[in-house]
């Protein structure tokens, strides 16, 4: 992977520690059941389980992670490849279950984590944005609300009658991450937005990432500390499945960096 290199031209820390909490997580734990080898038949997997041979190794991803995340605060997550940021991520936005520990969410979540979930390829533009929608819990009345600003962000007006199919990829970047950021959700979960689309929508999604700087709770999980230093009001450093440090962008982007040092 190349490492970001940090411009370190963050902001003073801004301190939101007066507002309410809106995402609370108390000693997370989420691990994965690996195959290792495989029974063929029933008599050599009662075999393996006399013998005490599970057949799979279990891989911890998440190994007792706790913070808090109060209102409008830009939270960077960042670690290496493997160390459980989009894990944490899936637990947030509930698309994984922890084994242990508690998520407590406080408000309507919505999340871009990856491209297609929660799409139809046989679906028109126009029905996916509504069938998005209703997965994060609005009604057609709201969508209604929505749907010219969701279209005119990603400029596509012309293609909202062709089925999803037949739009490109960064065709499709552009109109889940419309739906993400105009599903007007108190908390927005992003991964590694910034890494995928044309010269043009990424500029258009750090044009967005300025003007909600403080207005509205983000978590963002990326590999580029120019973003976290620039962005987040807070950032936090996961290695190994724990949290490693809490605090300052640029002082967890210097962490982040010296990872390989």
């Amino acid at each position: 992977m190349t490492q970001q290199k940090s411009n370190n031209t963050s902001e003073p820390t801004l301190d939101y520690s007066h507002n309410p909490v809106v995402i609370s997580v108390k000693h997370l734990h989420k691990s994965f059941k690996l195959p290792t080898e495989r029974a063929w038949g029933l008599k050599q997997a009662i075999f393996n389980r006399l013998k005490g041979i599970k057949g799979y190794k279990e891989l911890k991803v998440l190994n007792d992670i706790s913070f808090d995340i109060h209102q409008n605060e830009f939270v960077g997550i960042v670690g290496r490849n493997g160390s459980g940021k989009s894990t944490l991520l899936k637990t947030l936005a509930k698309i994984y279950f922890p084994e242990k520990g508690s998520v407590e969410i406080n408000g309507t979540l919505v999340p871009f984590i990856e491209l297609g979930v929660g799409f139809n390829p046989e679906l028109s533009g126009r029905e996916n944005i509504y069938l998005n929608g209703a997965l994060l819990g609005f009604s057609n009345k709201e969508m209604d609300a929505m749907y010219d600003e969701i279209v005119d962000f990603a400029e596509l007006r012309d293609f909202m009658d062709q089925k999803l199919k037949n739009y490109s990829s960064g065709m499709q970047v552009r109109l889940a991450f419309s739906i993400a950021i105009r599903a007007k959700g108190d908390i927005l979960l992003l991964d590694e937005v910034l890494a995928v689309g044309d010269a043009a929508f990424q500029q258009k999604c750090a044009d967005y990432f300025a003007s909600i700087k403080g207005k509205q709770t983000v978590i963002l999980v990326t590999h580029n500390m120019n973003n976290i230093c620039k962005y987040c009001t807070r950032a936090i450093l996961i290695e190994k499945g724990k949290v490693e440090l809490d605090g300052e962008p640029s002082t967890i982007a210097k962490a982040y960096n010296n990872l390989w040092n």
